[in-house]
This record gives C-alpha cells, structure tokens and sequence, in this order.
C-alpha cells in the first residue's frame, strides 16, 4: 500500500538545531503567543540522559552522522558532523570564543558589523552560561600544554567554556549525560518548546520549492532502526509536505547548501556550495614517564593563537582510544605501544586556516546527498606542518620521552633526536611539508565553514548580511555556511550572533510577524 502524504501549514520553519537553528528557534518562539506556528525540524534524534553512555563508537553511531565517519570525495579528510538534537553544540568541547575584529572586516559584507556580532556574542554567553574553568578544574593534559608554552615563551590563553555543574567526566565529544554543557539542546530549544515552538526529531527535510509567495517544504520522518538509541519521533512516519510562510535553513556547512542544491529555488546562485573551508587538523601525540590525568576532567581548555602570523592554532584535547588510534600514522607494534601507553598521554590539536580555493566546495550526488570535494594545498600544508613542529616542541618542553607527529617520517620522534625546543630551529628537519602525504595522514575537518556565503549579491554570495537568499524572498540561512572565510576559531558564538541577525530579517518580515505586532 503506497505511503500517504501529510500536509500541513506553519508560518516559520526552522531546518536544524545546533547553534543557528536553536538560537533562531529561541528568538522566533514570541511568535507562538500570537498564534503564529514555528517548526524545528531536526534530522538526528532526541537522546535522554541514561542513552548517552560515554562508549565511543555506541555514541558515534548515536550522535554524528554516519557515525562520525563522513569523508570527503577524495577520502583524505573526515568530517565529524553531530547529528542529533541540538546539533554540534550536543557533541563539542564548549569552547565559546567570539570573532575577531580582523576577521569580519576582512570578510568585507556590507551591513555586517564587528561591534554588532561582539554585543551579541556577548548575550549568548551570559545566556548559556560561558565562563574561564577554575584552576582546580584542570587535568594535568592542559597543565602540561601551559607549562610547555611558558617554557618556550608562548602565550596560553584559556578557553572559556559553557558548562554548569560539570562533572569533569572528560566526555564532551559524546554528549554530556550531566547535563552540564549548555548546547542549544540544553538551553535554547527547552525555552523555545516552552513557548509553544514544535520541535520535530528524525525529519530529514528532502527539498523546497518556491510557491505561489510561500514555500513548500518537502521533508520525511523516519522510524528508528531496531536498538537504536534515541526516542521516536512524536510525529508518525512519512512523507510530509510543508506549505511554510518562511524557511531557515540551519543544518550546517553541508547540510545547508546541499539542500539548497537539490531544492527548486527561483534564483540562480552560481556561488553555492563554493567557498567552504574546515580548518583541517591533526592530533600530536606525546608519551610521557608517568601517568597524567588526561582522560578525566575537561578536555579543552587552553590555546595558542598564531592565526594572523603563521595560520594556525595549537589547542589542548584528548580523544578517546577509537579516535586516537585512528589519528595515529602506521600500523603494528610501535602503533599499538603508543595506544598501550594511553594512561601518559598528552595530545595537542593542529588546526590549518585554510583559505577559500575554488575547488573546495560542497555538491550533491544524483540522489541529491551531499558530497564534498576537498583538495590540500600548499599553503594548508605548510601550516600542518608549522603547526605540528610547534605541538611537538610544546610536547617536548613539558617532559614528554617521545612524540608522534602524523606530519613526519618517520613520525615518532625520541626526546634524544629533537634537541632543544627551545630553539627556533628545533624540528625544522624532522617535519617537513614534503612529508604530508594525502591518505597517509589521518586529517580531521575541525570548523566546517562556508558553502552558502553573505556578500553584496548573487555575483560573489548566496545570502545578504542577514542571511537572505538572494532572489528568494522568505528564504534564510543561518548557520556556519554564511561564513565567506574561515572564521578562524571555534565559530560557535559566532554561528549563533549572525543566527541572531538572521531572526531579525524573519521578524521584520510583515507577513510572518503582522500578528505578533
């Protein structure tokens, strides 16, 4: 018996709910007391706390798509994109950092305002809760990267983090079972549902289309796989059709344009899907004599920022066996020594600022599914590489017997064989650009960014300064696809001021606000 269609009516509907999708969700929930119907659409499931486990591939298959095992059309780079209520803020470390002045400036959009995106930052962080760790709170993992820095005269800023009542579990990139990170998932969402906003879980949103002046939203729930964790989707399986007054489209840098790539929109845009960077990373691994508290604790609180001068970043974090044993080059008994030694382990993030390249960009398959196309170039491995000789100095600095640089061959350097980290020279002949090699080196995705940028018009972007779709009224994007550059830190504050900005051009919007008004 053939599948029946459903269809109904709402005024706004919101696609995903990570950090745009919720801050909007949020902002847009007033409009349910004026009898106005606001939709969260949200295609990975609502988990409750006893689901969320702490195993590593349980949750990974739970929370992140394709169980965190995304790759690129190349199969060099991976992307670990959360799938779940609340998005990547479900599944990050917490890191809260707001933009750069340098960075907005450069993007150079029209109407985009540093000191309008910082006072907004600066809302959310109150909000959801952002403050700096107490000493005490520290694992000896980012004691000993501080330490590292200050012995080799480096700066090591601290990270301010979103979480209350952190129980130091060390498991924030598998959900937080204490509830203590303050996600949209935690904070957004609940007070958004409290005023009446919909918030629809397992609903893959298919395509839209442009009709008669509203949009029709075409979008399909699915039934959880037998053992899957997560709770079923209060609406019943099938086939929806949405006839909404407004469409934001919140999921993601490659969920966004690879929606509006499959979708009927009544303008052409020649940059979608272009532009998008990730700022590549790579895990440095270092052995030390004695057993740290690594795993314990909260996994990310220090960083060096070297962005403007050399184009990357240094930040402390601690992954789990799985991920770590994947982040590691080669195979066999020096590889399995390592993972043996995980008790004394330190890891330090490589993050790449990977400029925009034309051929870095997000497609669709013929069946409409999302494919990116990531190529490594020059200037993105250099900056691997000079990123990685200064992990491993800091490594080396703090105590550490040996190192494991993927960046390297062979890539586990003695604490004999490095010399002095002190010196500037130390390891220039150890890691070397010349050494990447495309397949070799396990190479993650950090900040998925771009793929439908603002800008003046439909010659160089995909939406304005507010996130409105060039040519198709009452269609918005408010996620890290809006960025025309690499933001160049973690972009969490900064997804959810532009998300801010975005609900703005919705509630200026007569004919979704007229009745709230």
């Amino acid at each position: 018996m053939p599948e029946v269609t459903r269809y109904l009516t709402a005024d706004v509907v919101v696609v995903g709910s990570g950090a745009g999708g919720g801050a909007v969700a949020a902002r847009l929930a007033p409009l349910c007391a004026a009898g106005r119907r606001v939709l969260v659409l949200e295609q990975g499931a609502r988990l409750t706390d006893d689901e969320l486990t702490g195993r590593e591939v349980e949750m990974a298959r739970a929370l992140y798509a394709q169980g965190g095992g995304v790759l690129t059309a190349e199969r060099t780079l991976s992307l670990a994109m959360g799938c779940t209520l609340g998005g990547s803020t479900a599944v990050y470390t917490g890191t809260s950092l707001r933009p750069a002045a340098r960075v907005i400036e450069a993007w150079g959009v029209p109407g985009l305002d540093h000191e309008d995106l910082s006072r907004r930052c600066a809302s959310y962080e109150a909000d959801n809760s952002v403050h700096l760790l107490p000493p005490e709170a520290l694992n000896d993992n980012n004691r000993l990267f501080r330490a590292g820095c200050e012995r080799l005269g480096w700066e090591a800023a601290q990270f301010p983090v979103n979480v209350k009542g952190c129980r130091g579990c060390g498991l924030c990139n598998l959900g937080c079972a204490a509830g203590a990170k303050q996600g949209t998932n935690r904070v957004q969402l609940p007070r958004a549902e409290g005023a009446g906003v919909e918030v629809v879980t397992r609903c893959e949103v298919l395509d839209l289309e442009a009709h008669q002046g509203q949009w029709l939203v075409r979008a399909r729930v699915r039934p959880p796989a037998p053992g899957a964790a997560g709770v079923r989707s209060h609406w019943s399986a099938g086939e929806y059709v949405l006839r909404a007054r407004a469409v934001v489209v919140a999921a993601g840098a490659v969920g966004s344009p690879a929606l509006l790539l499959r979708s009927r929109l009544p303008a052409r845009l020649p940059r979608l899907g272009r532009g998008f960077t990730c700022q590549p990373a790579v895990i440095v691994v270092a052995e030390h004599d004695r057993p740290i508290t690594n795993s314990r604790g909260h996994p990310k609180s220090f960083y060096v920022d070297r962005a403007a001068e050399e184009g990357f970043l240094l930040e402390t974090c601690m992954y789990f066996p799985f991920t770590t044993a994947r982040s590691l080059t080669g195979f066999g008994p020096a590889h399995e020594a390592l993972l043996r030694a995980f008790p004394r382990l330190q890891m330090i993030l490589v993050l790449a600022i990977d400029p925009v390249d034309a051929r870095n960009r997000v497609t669709v398959d013929r069946a409409g599914r999302p494919v990116v196309r990531y190529r490594f170039t020059p200037t993105v491995v250099e900056r691997l590489a000079a990123g990685s000789r200064a992990a491993a100095r800091i490594a080396f600095a703090a105590g550490a017997r040996r190192v494991h640089v993927p960046v390297a061959d062979p890539p586990l350097i003695e604490a004999a064989d490095a010399g002095d980290p002190r010196a500037p020279e130390a390891l220039a002949g150890r890691v070397r650009p010349d050494m990447f090699v495309e397949g070799r080196v396990a190479v993650s995705a950090a900040h998925l960014m771009g793929g439908c940028a603002m800008g003046r018009g439909p010659g160089d972007s995909v939406t304005d300064a507010l996130g409105r779709v060039h040519g198709a009224p009452g269609l918005y994007v408010a996620d890290a696809s809006l960025f025309p550059a690499a933001a160049e830190i973690n972009p969490y504050l900064t997804i959810m001021a532009l998300a801010d900005r975005v609900a703005d051009a919705v509630l200026e919007d007569t004919s979704v606000a007229g009745a709230a008004r």
